[in-house]
């Protein structure tokens, strides 16, 4: 299994401030057809990983638990999913958009929405 793991260093420039959780996962979202927010050591988030290695697809992956403001990002994305802040991992978007939590992910699997999703983001071809 390969994914795509980004460089924190890419996110966190020197010279300027971080700004709102919330505005950078949205453009951290928006940099790659399909975006993972994910713990290395959740099993959730190496299940999601492995659906979409296995579909074909090429997810870019920002293990939170990597990041130094990672418990901040996790706060945020559970508020932005509804999760308890427990259960915000793994979260996932699909052209920029929130797609959610793994349930939402394996309902859309299951209900033949998530291949034209995926398509349509331009993360699959055939």
């Amino acid at each position: 299994m390969h994914y795509q793991t980004e460089s924190w260093s890419t996110y966190l420039p020197a010279a300027r401030p971080v700004g709102d959780p919330v505005e950078r996962i949205e453009r951290m979202a928006a940099e790659s057809a399909v975006v993972i927010f994910s713990v290395s050591t959740c099993c959730m988030c190496h299940a999601v990983k492995s659906l979409f290695c296995g579909m074909g697809v090429n997810p870019t992956v920002h293990e939170l638990d990597h990041d130094p403001r990672g418990k901040e990002l996790e706060k945020a994305l559970a508020r932005l999913s509804g999760a308890p802040p427990s259960a915000a991992v793994p979260v996932v978007f699909i052209g920029g958009k929130l797609v959610g939590a793994m349930d939402r992910v394996m309902a859309s699997h299951i209900n033949g929405t998530l291949v034209p999703l995926l398509k349509e983001a331009g993360a699959l071809w055939l």
